[in-house]
């Protein structure tokens, strides 16, 4: 059985490779995509804290499966609104967003 630490390690990694996506990117799909991973970190940790914390319950799994639901819902919506922006706008990228102002 592999050890708790090793997936708090990965979703940690991962946890942090999200912030600093978001906050390094100037591109919108690049920082939908850490936010994503930011994401998938607390899926991780919620499932791995339900198989170790309470092996012969299933709520971490189904508080997984909604994160999943929640995710999916969430880049559907972010992608429409980056195609409209990207229909308006021509780009992009978060520094000419300010473009679409009236």
């Amino acid at each position: 059985m592999i050890p708790m630490v090793s997936y708090l390690a990965l979703s940690t990694l991962l946890f942090f490779v999200g912030i600093y996506g978001f906050i390094a990117r100037k591109n919108m799909l690049a920082m939908l995509i850490s936010i994503e991973l930011i994401l998938n970190a607390v899926e991780l940790n919620f499932s791995v804290f339900n198989r170790y914390l309470y092996p012969e319950q299933m709520e971490g799994m189904f508080f997984s499966l909604f994160g999943i639901a929640v995710s999916a819902a969430e880049t559907a919506v972010a992608i429409a609104i980056i195609i409209n922006v990207y229909r308006n706008a021509q780009n992009i990228d978060i520094r000419h967003v300010d473009k679409l102002k009236g």
